[in-house]
């Protein structure tokens, strides 16, 4: 069976990529072949070979499927800044229509796990009055979200629940990224979250000295996706 999701975070700097880049090492642990893409990304190095940027390397770094970067990432900006920002300033029209046919592509790939990688939370604008969450609907992808796990991560989490629900997708799953580990009744708001939301916890990712890909999918548990 075939499996493909889109990752979103509660908010920026929230842990997506290093989640990403986890669960897609975990499926190559069990036998499967993976892809993962990044349609956006701003936050780019100017290198010989044009704008790479670091989230979408990790990805490729962890696809067994391999293509050409720009169709991992078919939007780059250099600016780590907003996305819609980004793009203006560059002159590049940032839309739905523009990203649909290159995620496309790599769905049809047909990998046995794919993971399509947003930026920054749900409601990241593009253009107009489209939002990047618009691309995950077109695609009618399940989401996995994760929860940057400090203080307010209730709230963005349940936030962002309710709005992929609302959206008309299924959130498939969750992971519990713990990026302030000291964050006060830390225990409580796991239970919280795990009470709220409605879907189960793929993993509790403690904060790592070392975040590797490895590293990350030892906390994870690919086995509670549908």
């Amino acid at each position: 069976m075939r499996h493909a999701y889109f990752i979103a975070g509660t908010d920026t700097d929230v842990g997506k990529t290093t989640i990403a880049a986890g669960l897609l090492h975990a499926a190559r642990l069990q036998g499967m072949s993976t892809l993962g893409a990044k349609p956006v990304a701003s936050g780019c190095t100017l290198t010989a070979k044009g704008l790479r940027n670091s989230d979408a390397q990790a990805l490729i770094d962890e696809s067994t499927v391999k293509l050409e970067y720009a169709q991992v990432n078919p939007f780059a900006f250099e600016p780590a800044i907003a996305p819609h920002v980004a793009a203006r300033e560059a002159g590049v029209t940032l839309s739905v229509s523009h990203l649909l046919g290159a995620m496309r592509i790599v769905l049809q790939q047909d990998a046995d796990f794919t993971l399509i990688e947003g930026a920054g939370g749900w409601r990241v604008p593009l253009s107009g009055l489209e939002n990047l969450s618009d691309l995950a609907v077109a695609l009618k992808l399940p989401v996995i979200l994760v929860v940057g796990v400090r203080l307010g991560c209730i709230s963005h989490a349940l936030l962002s629940a309710e709005a992929i629900e609302r959206d008309g997708l299924q959130l498939a799953g969750w992971v519990a990224n713990i990026i302030e580990p000291r964050t006060s009744r830390l225990e409580e708001n796991l239970a919280s979250l795990a009470e709220r939301l409605p879907a189960p916890c793929l993993g509790r990712v403690p904060k790592l000295k070392q975040a590797s890909a490895d590293m990350v999918a030892e906390h994870l548990q690919l086995d509670l996706l549908d």
